[in-house]
């Protein structure tokens, strides 16, 4: 039983990757390793058939999960755009821009200081604009971050 069972989960896997074939490679690891930890998962659940759907539905919901993660930033995009945001922060004039792409994955970014003020506490915050673009897909965010006493802006609301 123990054999079908991963025989099971490996042909849900598969046939998980396969329908994000048009995915990147990124996306399609995600799956796999997200079908992975939910079977483990969902085998932990209930006994006999029971054990069986559990199993099969933690497969699904960590594939659709992975899947998700997969697709957006890897952890390089996210030091490309924390370095980025950080200078921009600390030196960009306000309305001009500074960029970011990694050259590995091609996502790209852009931050645009916007305001900078001092808040009632005293502590200076900046508003700014960014653009996150990821497999050709671009979306936009506002925020503020505010100066943190070691020199770092941390993001407070976006």
């Amino acid at each position: 039983m123990k054999t079908f069972k991963f025989l099971l989960i490996g042909a849900m896997a598969l046939s998980l990757a396969a329908c994000a074939e048009s995915s990147g490679p990124k996306q399609q690891v995600g799956t796999l390793l997200g079908a992975a930890a939910g079977a483990v998962a969902g085998a932990q659940v209930g006994r006999g058939k029971g054990q069986l759907a559990a199993t099969a539905v933690g497969t699904l919901l960590g594939a659709l999960a992975g899947s998700e993660i997969g697709k957006s930033l890897d952890r390089a995009d996210m030091a490309y755009l924390r370095q980025t945001q950080q200078k921009a922060l600390e030196t960009v004039p306000t309305g001009s821009s500074t960029s970011w792409v990694n050259p590995d994955s091609g996502n790209s970014g852009q931050i645009t200081p916007q305001r900078t003020y001092q808040n009632a506490s005293g502590t200076y915050c900046r508003e700014f604009q960014q653009t996150v673009t990821v497999g050709g897909n671009t979306e936009s965010a506002y925020g503020t971050a505010c100066r943190q006493p070691d020199g770092t802006w941390k993001i407070i609301s976006g």
